[in-house]
């Protein structure tokens, strides 16, 4: 029987504290085939984003694995993540601005993950970095231009050739669409489907949106307080957008986040018709609005009446030393 992509075994992960030790991850095991993707939901501070960050090596000291193994394709990996980081596994991490250097164009930093990872020269290096951007559609017109000068959307999709720069089997998604607009987390959900059809990529997909999971994942894994409480296989197949070769459109997403499934949801709504997600305060005070003409009447009195007041000034006679 062959072994698993990514196999982990009774995890637990401690932060000590000066009087005593937090345990953030306690026991968890899970396990990963080519071409699978698993997605993990939970509050905050439930272990997720803690999770990816143990497998990649990039727990924050004094956070540190205390047990448990983490072995990709056999080869035990929690001791030395660092000589797989960045080629074997990759990350996407929630917002690109914190992973994509500001100072440096994006171009330059592709080439320089791909010449450090696969050891291509300048030329080969550039052209790989073009054919990055082309695969998540992005113009590589504009590999000289730098992280700020693109949307939201479009560094996300930046991140996400640069994950892709060294062929990696395994790629922790860490709430990758979570900082984006409905519309745009669409696109980059598309895209994410899009890439692990085809390169059979296997994911950690994590996100809080148990909307997103279902869309994206074959299983889905439950963390509360740094355990695994539950997990569940899900049908993605059964899970289709309503766009153009059951791309998802942001109907789709809306309708995930009420729970509805997609192929109810109508291809293209108008706006006005959205149902939002709860009613709002603000809503009924806009329905009890006073009209713009009684509006002007009341500020026109009550100026008039601000001209005509002259407040008495009381001087208080200044008395000798």
């Amino acid at each position: 029987m062959t072994a698993p992509l990514l196999d982990v075994r009774d995890l637990s992960v401690e932060f000590p504290l000066r009087r005593q030790r937090l345990q953030a991850l306690d026991g968890i095991s899970f396990s990963l085939e080519a071409g699978e993707v698993l997605g993990f939901v939970g509050e905050s501070g439930a272990g997720k984003s803690l999770t990816g960050a143990a497998i990649m090596g990039l727990l924050e000291p004094p956070g540190r694995i205390t047990a448990g193994t983490i072995a990709l394709q056999g080869r035990r990996i929690e001791d030395d993540a660092a000589s797989v980081r960045g080629g074997e596994i990759g990350m996407i991490f929630q917002d690109p601005l914190t992973s994509l250097n500001p100072l440096r164009t994006v171009g330059d930093q592709l080439v320089e993950t791909i010449q450090l990872h696969l050891g291509l020269s300048g030329e080969a290096a550039e052209a790989r970095a073009i054919e990055l951007l082309e695969e998540v559609g992005i113009d590589p017109e504009r590999r000289s231009a730098f992280p700020h000068e693109f949307s939201g959307g479009q560094r996300q999709r930046i991140s996400i050739a640069r994950a892709l720069a060294s062929n990696p089997q395994f790629i922790v998604c860490d709430e990758p669409t979570s900082a984006l607009d409905v519309s745009v987390q669409a696109q980059v959900l598309n895209l994410l489907k899009q890439l692990q059809r085809d390169l059979q990529l296997t994911y950690l997909f994590i996100s809080h949106d148990m909307a997103v999971v279902r869309v994206m994942a074959h299983r889905i894994g439950v963390l509360k307080d740094g355990r695994l409480v539950e997990e569940n296989n899900l049908n993605p197949a059964a899970i289709r957008g309503t766009g153009v070769d059951g791309r998802l459109t942001k109907a789709d997403v809306l309708a995930h986040m009420k729970g509805a499934p997609a192929a109810s949801a109508p291809a293209a709504a108008p706006a006005q018709q959205m149902p939002r997600q709860r009613p709002r305060p603000e809503d009924a005070a806009r329905e009890e609005r006073v009209p713009m003409s009684k509006l002007r009447q009341v500020i026109a009195s009550r100026l008039k009446a601000a001209q005509n007041h002259r407040p008495h000034l009381h001087h208080r006679q200044q008395e000798p030393y």
